[in-house]
């Protein structure tokens, strides 16, 4: 199913080249073939933050789009390096990472797709009915797990570990009850990230690690949740 915003030329021949490429390097480069799942973690993180920081320094319109290109290109590449680790291992190839996304985009998106990957008739624009039959098909896909917060990586930021505790609590129907703690009233993300760092800034000069205690609270919030019934 080809669309029709999918870029000039032939997007499979050239995704196989690149493919190609990396395989080359794997076997003729020193450096790329010494790497490893567990060393390129750092790269892929990086890379992930720089996509991060050119969206957010408002690199995306037309005058200077090719920056933000070429950091999604270097996300890319992390990722067909650790596929291109797994088909060396004879486990799996970056065209099955493509085939089980395309599977898995089409499955959860019932709004949009039927089941053998056409498009539906009609569709909702109801976030909350999307995010319903999104959750849905998780469940089925992963019966195994008993927690809304099962599955969010702990390695996570700790805002974003929280962010994303919170949000998985809300969709699952929990409250998220305010804290105990007094925090001053703000209006908008400037006077919002002043609070964080002054917090941050206050915990610090008391030799406390503010990224230990938010991940802290967390845990907290998450071992209180009472179990979510169907």
């Amino acid at each position: 199913m080809a669309s029709e915003a999918s870029g000039n030329g032939d997007l499979g021949q050239a995704f196989a080249r690149l493919a190609q490429v990396i395989a080359l390097l794997r076997e003729r480069c020193p450096w790329t073939g010494a790497l490893t799942h567990e060393s390129l973690l750092e790269y892929l993180l990086e890379e992930a933050y720089e996509v991060i920081e050119a969206v957010e320094t408002g690199h995306t319109g037309a005058a200077d789009a090719a920056e933000l290109s070429g950091e999604l290109g270097d996300v890319l590449f992390q990722v067909l390096l650790h596929a291109r680790l797994q088909e060396e291992a004879g486990h799996f190839s970056i065209a099955d990472v493509v085939e089980s996304l395309t599977r898995k985009m089409i499955r959860r998106n019932p709004h949009v797709f039927k089941a053998d990957g056409t498009l539906t008739e009609a569709t909702t624009e109801d976030q909350t009915e999307i995010e319903r039959a999104w959750d849905a098909v998780k469940k089925t896909e992963k019966p195994h797990r008993a927690s809304p917060f099962d599955g969010i990586p702990a390695s996570l930021p700790a805002l974003a570990l929280a962010a994303k505790a919170q949000s998985r609590a809300r969709r699952a129907g929990l409250s998220v009850p305010a804290a105990d703690a007094t925090v001053p009233a703000w209006d908008g993300e400037e006077e919002l990230g002043g609070l964080l760092f002054e917090t941050v800034r206050q915990a610090t000069e008391r030799g406390l690690d503010p990224e230990a205690a938010l991940r802290a609270a967390v845990r907290r919030f998450t071992a209180a949740a009472p179990p979510v019934t169907e």
